[in-house]
């Protein structure tokens, strides 16, 4: 067997739980990265003789669009398939159903699915630290688990997952991060963003119609130059205490 892993992690939280799992998988794991806005993911073909983790996080309850967008041209070619849907904390609602769904239109096989919390990229307090000591030994012995029931030809069915059909409907993504007065236009920020949205030339113009809210400009600005509006976090964060507050803990789906 062939180990791979499809991410969209622009934060770095979903990144850092799929190499959780896939630790478990040994040292060979190819990885696509669909936070890149240059990559050829028509070119990505996988087969029947390999195992890929698709990591995705989820926006309000939904796959990300862009996620879902470039996902949609790599082949899977009947490659066993396990689902990471990793959220802040608050819920994935749809989102490992929409995986699903959409791992199977590219010919994955899917063959286990696990829910994940990591701090949420807006909203800092809410699963600050995780994934924690006790989410990296639950992860691991999902990773195991897995790989032992793969290796012992178990795994052929898709099991089920939470999630609505027809999905809710998508978000917009609202808060989009602006320059603040330390920003000394280096272009760290520019040449990260997933879908271009910030100038090259300028790193104070953004487009907010591309922008998704991702929150990787802000997490990545080596100035820390890079910020959303305070009032509308403050807001939200209201908004989600009580969902967010109440510690969620990871799920395995497997038969």
């Amino acid at each position: 067997m062939a180990y791979g892993q499809v991410i969209f992690s622009p934060t770095g939280g979903t990144e850092r739980t799929a190499k959780i799992i896939t630790s478990e998988w040994g040292d060979s794991i190819r990885t696509v990265d669909l936070s890149d806005p240059a990559g050829d993911f028509s070119s990505c073909v996988f087969g029947p003789e390999d195992v890929v983790l698709i990591g995705l996080p989820s926006f309000g309850g939904r796959v990300p669009e862009t996620a879902a967008r470039r996902l949609s041209q790599i082949r899977g070619n009947s490659a066993k398939c396990v689902l990471l849907c990793v959220y802040g904390n608050r819920a994935y609602e749809d989102t490992l159903a929409e995986m699903a769904d959409l791992a199977g239109k590219c010919g994955f096989m899917v063959i286990a699915a696990v829910s994940a919390v990591a701090e949420h990229s807006i909203m800092r307090q809410y699963a600050a630290g995780r994934p924690d000591e006790k989410d990296i030994r639950e992860l691991k012995s999902y990773g195991k688990a897995i790989l032992e029931k793969l290796e012992a030809g178990g795994l052929k069915e898709m099991p089920q997952v939470p999630g609505n059909r027809p999905y809710k409907k998508a978000g917009g993504g609202g808060l989009v991060p602006k320059a603040t007065k330390d920003c000394n236009n280096c272009g760290v920020c520019a040449g990260l963003c997933p879908v271009e949205a910030i100038d090259k030339t300028n790193a104070k113009k953004v487009d907010s119609k591309k922008c998704i809210s991702c929150m990787r400009c802000v997490a990545r600005c080596p100035e820390s130059a890079r910020k959303v509006n305070s009032a509308m976090v403050a807001a939200a964060s209201l908004a989600l205490k009580s969902a967010c507050s109440v510690r969620k803990d990871c799920e395995l789906f497997i038969y």
